[in-house]
């Protein structure tokens, strides 16, 4: 953390829910974010990997997406528990009518959105996202986007991620959590 950077209190008697497509840097950001708020940070797709003891990969290929999705349904009802918190969810989590419902209702949500070309290059340095698997990264996001954006929109806070330290992003949603 640079040395100006002293940890700040912000008023946010909830938890603070990082939303938005696989590679914008929910986790990265959520980490820092949490960290300079004095605040636990989890990341949701951690919590469900315990929870099942296997990869979300693995849960993907032996139940399918719908069967993810209800359990991460689950373990984020069970992660917004009332406590300040950072949380970082999956990219798709906030699809889903009563994930999203419960994220609106119980915590603040900050959809962190970044251009095509950045989320192309950010996923590209992973192998472990199952809807990349054997598919162009680039055509996968732009679709995503175009059925995504419109409810990550629904999030009060918005922040765009640009190709910067991670730091800018966090003095960003600082700024509007403050606003």
């Amino acid at each position: 953390m640079p040395a100006n950077a002293a940890r700040r209190t912000v008023d946010a008697p909830r938890a603070i829910v990082l939303v938005g497509l696989m590679g914008v840097g929910k986790s990265t950001v959520g980490r820092r974010l949490a960290h300079r708020l004095d605040l636990p940070f989890v990341d949701a797709d951690a919590e469900i990997e315990a929870a099942a003891s296997l990869s979300i990969a693995e849960i993907f290929e032996r139940y399918g997406e719908a069967h993810f999705r209800d359990g991460e349904r689950r373990v984020i009802a069970r992660l917004i528990d009332g406590s300040r918190k950072v949380i970082a969810t999956g990219g798709g989590a906030f699809m889903n009518d009563a994930t999203r419902a419960l994220i609106l209702e119980r915590a603040t949500a900050v959809w962190l959105d970044a251009d095509i070309d950045t989320l192309a290059s950010r996923v590209s340095r992973r192998d472990d996202r199952p809807l990349l698997h054997g598919r162009d990264a680039r055509a996968v996001l732009t679709d995503l986007a175009d059925r995504r954006n419109p409810v990550y929109a629904f999030a009060p806070i918005h922040v765009r991620t640009e190709p910067a330290p991670h730091d800018a992003t966090v003095d960003a949603i600082l700024r509007q959590l403050r606003a």
